[in-house]
């Protein structure tokens, strides 16, 4: 049975606090824009076609975004031996930054191992955010009926519930982003179900546009089990099918990225937020569409308001597919430049 916000909020009430996402020494460092390693997607996949680590190393990403002047990371650690774990926490305490990570859920009973292997990392590494996601992929395209969606929930869910212990046991926090997978009511309704201290949200203020969602009130939704935020920003344009969807460097798009910030701080003082600028081209909605709705949960009213809003707001979308590689990895890092110091000149981030 579904629960609204105000049921699900008394209902946790009784529940023990999270612990802490930073600490006291750390509390300075969440006013300034982390980054998420995805930032440098296209970079990323240059260098490993080129046979090079670059910033898939954790210690190389965080000098980058160090100088930067970012105030955290947050990235895939993996496994790791202690002799590097040692160094990362030391640089990390050097640079005065924050660190959050990203793991895979566990597929099944045979993937613990791993997964606690992975878990154990984070926490000698001074970790104490794990970022996740449910499905991997955006819903309306994944899935082409509604009892495959179904299927590969109920499995997501279970992962849930064998990660649980796992990230209690080594006193972290497991935030699950809101993915263009699951609905902020859908993840509302799993926490609850759970009823762990130890599983959260991953806010991103962009993803729930695709499923139809106001951004605003996906983040009041979400914020009081908030863990950590992708910050980003969102510029909309129609097509024939429903609606393109961009990231675009933070201030340049629709969302009331001050609004949202606000929200978040109040339900959660210690949240941090991290800045997710993908550099691609425009997403297609394709929210007209039968195969949309196959798995869509949202309502008539839902679109409505949703294209009213792409009508109302709609701009020229950046594309980068007519450049060259290096090109697009200019344009990449250039947004990302552009968001941290928009962050830091407009939000006091």
């Amino acid at each position: 049975m579904k629960t609204n916000r105000r049921q699900f909020l008394a209902a946790t009430a009784a529940l023990p606090f999270a612990p802490a996402l930073v600490s006291a020494t750390g509390a300075d460092r969440r006013k300034r824009l982390g980054v998420v390693q995805y930032s440098y997607a296209l970079r990323l996949s240059a260098e490993r076609a080129a046979g090079k680590t670059g910033l898939a190393d954790p210690l190389t990403f965080l000098e980058h975004c160090h100088e930067l002047g970012a105030g955290g990371v947050q990235f895939g650690l993996g496994k790791r031996d202690s002799e590097y774990l040692a160094a990362l926490r030391k640089k990390v305490e050097t640079h005065g930054m924050d660190l959050e990570g990203t793991i895979r859920l566990p597929k099944d009973a045979a993937d613990c191992e791993r997964f606690t292997a992975e878990v154990s990392c984070a926490r000698e590494a001074g970790i104490k955010v794990l970022r996740t996601v449910l499905l991997g992929g955006r819903r309306y395209e994944q899935f082409r009926r509604a009892e495959d969606f179904r299927r590969a929930r109920a499995q997501a869910e279970q992962s849930v519930k064998l990660a649980d212990p796992i990230i209690a046991k080594n006193d972290l926090l497991l935030a699950i982003e809101n993915h263009k997978d699951y609905r902020a009511g859908e993840l509302m309704d799993l926490f609850q179900r759970l009823g762990s201290r130890h599983v959260g949200a991953c806010v991103d203020t962009g993803n729930s546009i695709a499923l139809l969602e106001e951004p605003l009130e996906v983040v009041r939704t979400l914020a009081p089990r908030a863990f950590t935020v992708h910050l980003k920003d969102m510029a909309v344009a129609e097509y024939d099918e429903g609606f393109l969807l961009a990231e675009v460097p933070l201030g340049e798009g629709i969302l009331d990225l001050p609004k949202m910030i606000a929200l978040l701080r109040e339900a959660r003082p210690e949240i941090r937020f991290n800045l997710e600028m993908i550099t691609r081209d425009p997403l297609r909605v394709p929210c007209l569409t039968e195969q949309y709705w196959a798995t869509a949960t949202a309502s008539g009213r839902d679109l409505a308001r949703a294209l009213t809003m792409v009508r109302k707001h709609k701009q020229k979308l950046p594309r980068i597919r007519d450049k060259n590689k290096k090109e697009q990895i200019a344009v990449e890092e250039e947004n990302v430049r552009k968001s941290l110091a928009y962050a830091r000149e407009h939000l006091e981030l």
